[in-house]
């Protein structure tokens, strides 16, 4: 036999009431702070150790991609002399 469904109960609809107010500039701006101050108290912060390595990382970075601009300049120099000389 088949078993019946039953409905589930139809909960009323709760109208909210809209409000074009705004709040005044300083409450917004004290909401603002207290959102902030609890997504700080969220922040999982690097320790030293996982700073200096960070930072290491990134010095090397830097210095790799300057050599890697510095060559293609000194190859795009010597090829734009290489064109000078031949066509001069």
């Amino acid at each position: 036999m088949a078993e019946e469904k039953k409905a589930a109960p139809q909960q009323k609809a709760v109208a909210v009431k809209k409000t074009t107010e705004k709040p005044k500039r300083s409450q917004r701006i004290k909401k603002w702070f207290r959102d902030m101050k609890s997504e700080l108290k969220k922040v999982v912060w690097p320790t030293p150790k996982q700073t200096a390595k960070n930072t290491g990382v990134a010095l090397v970075v830097i210095v790799v991609c300057a050599i890697v601009l510095w060559a293609f300049d000194q190859v795009a120099q010597q090829t734009v002399r290489a064109l000078i000389d031949i066509f001069a």
